[in-house]
């Protein structure tokens, strides 16, 4: 006998989207009319860049993020490839450096300057030539400065060290040969270390991102993958496409074994591409289809079913792409926890829509921003080619918090009595590691009560608060079937209350390797 309740406990299960007025828009941008199934927008906490239609070659717009309203129709423009424009993506370590993928076959790096575009910028910083075809993907190393990968129709996915004095670079690190027909998404792990591929073959390839070597592939019949995307540490891959009837579909992957799907789920019968999106942070799965106006979220779990349908944000303004505002950019005082852009070619305009967590506090909500991937690189080009890895450099959203700068993560584990005032330099440092040993002594009394509270609910005496030595025995058998569906929830409920145990020790035992490698440290 199976049983699951028909809803569970989230504290994301109320988020809703709400879209910016008219005066807090981008209006009058020519957004480019290309049919690539791409994003053609990139969004950092400065700027937004969004590929522009134009006449001889292609070009995209840096908008500073506060400067909304109507756009001037001769804003200056980056304008030096020779083909149309197909990807864009901000380096995320460089709030103005900016890469650009086009179908004259290169990649070119752009500096932006600091107080935004006066004129037009011809000249890249750096240009990659090494594709035969045209450039369709670009992504950067997710922890390692100045490490770009580049996927093109020939087929080869390219890494391109740019911590070098060359203006052109014609050959490329490594060369990963190992697709039989054009990349249509890449995605990385946390850390790096992997890289999930979606084929026009119909297969999803894990691939590692150092050797190039092929880990798992999948060549499922029921389902063809249209984009891919890690779930963060979870070691699992969302995909989404079409189902063999031609209705688009998600499907869940575990990355050590690609052979079957853990879960396929239709959505309707659109012809548009569905783009995931992923919050590490929240655990939840955007999926915003090109041509549509809605955006579906669902909440990632731990166990089975896995994926849990949260809501359904609808618009009649369909989107042709979409940006992401990194979490460093993200308003925490309103309780956002994603922000995307639209791009509604319809009326030529721009449209930010926050997903909001409703809460009636105003203050900061410690709960719903976890440490997240901050802007610092956590190791160097070269570092990551001689084959380091290394997690992403976390910082507190917290504002004005001591610890809001990013400090790395390390792998070593010491105990935290080893972080003695003596070993750093100045009076400050000692002051910041005391105000973050009194928040850690905290966090601890708070897991020493919820674990005084799991176990005093797990006590053998008691079953979904009541004492089981005055409950009489089931006499029917639906008073048998209540007791077992009260016993079904209540183990429900600790598994949920374990699992969150599990969350913060996870991340209490970051922030004690950050603090273990705090700046000045000796």
């Amino acid at each position: 006998m199976s049983w699951r309740p028909q809803y569970r406990s989230s504290k994301f299960r109320h988020v809703f989207g709400k879209p910016a007025n008219k005066e807090n828009c981008y209006d009058g941008v020519p957004i480019t009319k290309s049919v690539h199934d791409n994003h053609f927008c990139a969004v950092n906490p400065r700027f937004i860049a969004v590929v522009t239609e134009c006449a001889g070659g292609g070009a995209f717009l840096i908008i500073p993020i506060h400067q909304t309203g109507k756009i001037d129709p001769h804003h200056p423009r980056v304008c030096g490839h020779r083909g149309n424009v197909l990807d864009i993506k901000w380096n995320p370590f460089d709030d103005f450096s900016i890469a650009s993928a086009s179908e004259d076959s290169t990649v070119k790096i752009w500096d932006i300057p600091k107080h935004g575009m006066m004129k037009n910028i011809t000249t890249a910083k750096k240009e990659l030539q090494g594709h035969s075809r045209r450039v369709g993907l670009i992504e950067w190393h997710p922890t390692a400065g100045n490490v770009l990968f580049s996927a093109g129709y020939d087929y080869k996915i390219m890494v391109w060290n740019l911590d070098t004095q060359d203006q052109v670079i014609k050959n490329p690190v490594k060369t990963i040969s190992v697709h039989s027909d054009v990349v249509l998404s890449m995605s990385f792990n946390t850390d790096g270390s992997l890289l999930a591929t979606s084929c026009k073959d119909k297969t999803l390839k894990v691939i590692d991102s150092h050797t190039g070597v092929v880990l798992q592939e999948a060549n499922c019949k029921s389902h063809k993958a249209s984009k891919v995307v890690f779930l963060g540490n979870l070691k699992k891959l969302i995909s989404t496409g079409t189902s063999r009837w031609n209705n688009r579909q998600i499907a869940l992957w575990d990355q050590d074994d690609l052979s079957v799907p853990l879960l396929e789920e239709d959505l309707d019968g659109s012809s548009g591409v569905p783009f995931p999106f992923y919050d590490p942070d929240t655990h939840m799965l955007y999926v915003a289809g090109k041509g549509d106006g809605n955006i579906r979220y669902y909440e990632i779990s731990f166990e089975k079913p896995y994926l849990q349908f949260l809501a359904e944000y609808r618009s009649y303004l369909t989107q042709k792409g979409m940006g992401i505002m990194p979490k460093r950019g993200l308003d925490v005082s309103s309780c956002e926890v994603f922000r995307f852009y639209k791009l509604v070619t319809t009326k030529s305009i721009i449209e930010p829509l926050s997903m909001i967590v409703p809460r009636r506090s105003e203050s900061y909500q410690e709960d719903i921003y976890p440490m997240t991937a901050g802007s610092e690189p956590a190791m160097t080009a070269e570092e990551w080619f001689k084959g380091v890895h290394k997690d992403p450099v976390l910082m507190s959203l917290k504002p004005g918090s001591k610890n809001s700068q990013s400090i790395p993560l390390v792998t070593a584990r010491e105990p935290l009595s080893l972080l003695e005032p003596k070993r750093f330099q100045n009076r400050i440092e000692q002051l910041e590691v005391a105000s973050i040993q009194e928040r850690l002594e905290q966090k601890g009394t708070k897991e020493e009560r919820l674990e005084d509270k799991i176990q005093s609910k797990t006590q053998p005496a008691f079953s979904n608060g009541c004492d089981l030595s005055e409950c009489a025995p089931p006499k029917t058998e639906n008073e048998l079937l209540q007791m077992f569906y009260r016993q079904q929830e209540e183990i429900r409920r600790l598994r949920e209350l374990l699992g969150q145990r599990d969350v913060r020790v996870k991340q209490l035992e970051l922030e004690i390797k950050n603090i273990r490698n705090c700046p000045g440290s000796c």
